[in-house]
């Protein structure tokens, strides 16, 4: 089964937005732990919120974009740009 990275950058000025949907996201990704290896915030070399990171354990690229397009942040319009990458994991562990 592959892996997949999935990359989720904030549109400029959304702190707010972010923010707002917050409690609803983490459930949504606590709700698909089993699916979820590795998520978390991503920040711009001031410190400040650029996006999220994934890392998704899934059969196929088709379940990675739903997994997105469910997200709350995704349906609230959070995001500039998303990119999905299939990896192989080559060290380490999943």
């Amino acid at each position: 089964m592959p892996t997949f990275v999935l990359h989720c950058l904030d549109k400029p000025d959304s702190l707010d937005l972010r923010m707002a949907t917050r409690e609803r996201h983490l459930a949504y990704v606590q709700s698909r732990a089993g699916d979820v290896k590795i998520a978390g915030p991503m920040f711009d070399d001031a410190g400040g919120m650029a996006g999220s990171m994934f890392i998704l354990d899934v059969a196929d690229k088709a379940a990675a974009e739903a997994f997105n397009a469910a997200d709350p942040y995704t349906q609230a319009g959070l995001w500039r740009q998303v990119e999905l990458n299939a990896v192989k994991i080559t060290f380490g562990q999943i």
